[in-house]
């Protein structure tokens, strides 16, 4: 893939784009503390057309059923947009915006637009889908790689120099989608329950989570958005995703991006230092 990246910085914070690795975020580093997750895998990566798992790769548009690649056995997973080289459309100090065409193997023509604005103490991310066409289903969210901890190498030393805490997640869910042995909802809600999670929430007030690294950092992702999923299964990071609908929601909650109706959707990431 391309390593063209794109460095805005506002303040002390400093975001590093890579339209050549799916328009991911590589890097976000606030006072010299990098809070993602590295390798070309992880940052922050947009998912488009589609969050999480479609099941087994297949959803319909109206009566015509559609075959996605299968990358998650024995699913599609996170959409096409991660491993596609996207074009600049603008780019200045603190503000960019980036495009790619929709294409192979999904099977709609169409544009998406991805957009970032930075602050010395925030990160507003949009995204819109477009049809060229017909209407289609769609979705599109965000894949952030949070580190666990802030401490070690890429941030500065906790003061003191003891070891630094963990990341605390808080968040109030309407509901959790109850997740099948296939790893997809199930259709039925239940009362949220303890992590550690790989779970979709639903959240109808909008997306509302905060992290705290205690004594470090807090930051908050914030989203109109009714669905955020939750991912904290791995000893280096947590994942908080904003999405426009649950998993396998080609099938469950079709949302039709329209001639006269593109999806879109944004979260603004909010933080203050403790």
């Amino acid at each position: 893939m391309s390593t063209q990246e794109t460095r805005l910085t506002a303040g002390d914070t400093e975001l590093t784009i890579a339209q050549g690795n799916g328009c991911r975020i590589v890097g976000l580093r606030i006072g010299g503390t990098e809070l993602l997750r590295q390798g070309e895998r992880y940052g922050c990566f947009p998912m488009v057309p589609w969050c999480g798992r479609t099941a087994y790769g297949k959803f319909r548009n109206g009566p015509t059923l559609h075959q996605l690649p299968i990358d998650s056995p024995p699913h599609a997973i996170h959409g096409t947009g991660r491993n596609t080289v996207w074009r600049t459309a603008r780019a200045d100090k603190s503000e960019a915006a980036f495009t790619y065409d929709l294409a192979e193997p999904w099977p709609y023509p169409g544009r998406v637009t991805q957009t970032f604005e930075l602050t010395e103490d925030s990160l507003t991310l949009a995204m819109g889908i477009e049809t060229y066409g017909d209407s289609f289903p769609a979705q599109a969210g965000w894949h952030p790689w949070f580190r666990r901890n802030l401490g070690g190498e890429g941030s500065e030393a906790s003061e003191g120099g003891g070891r630094s805490e963990d990341v605390r997640l808080d968040f109030a869910a309407g509901w959790q989608e109850e997740r099948g042995d296939d790893h997809l909802p199930t259709g039925r809600r239940i009362e949220p329950g303890p992590g550690p999670w790989d779970d979709c929430f639903g959240m109808p007030d909008g997306v509302d989570v905060t992290l705290t690294w205690p004594g470090q950092l807090e930051l908050k992702i914030a989203s109109r958005a009714e669905w955020v999923v939750i991912y904290d299964e791995q000893a280096e990071a947590v994942c908080v995703e904003p999405q426009s609908g649950p998993p396998n929601g080609l099938n469950t909650a079709p949302r039709l991006v329209t001639p006269i109706e593109p999806l879109e959707i944004a979260t603004t990431w909010s933080w203050r230092r403790l």
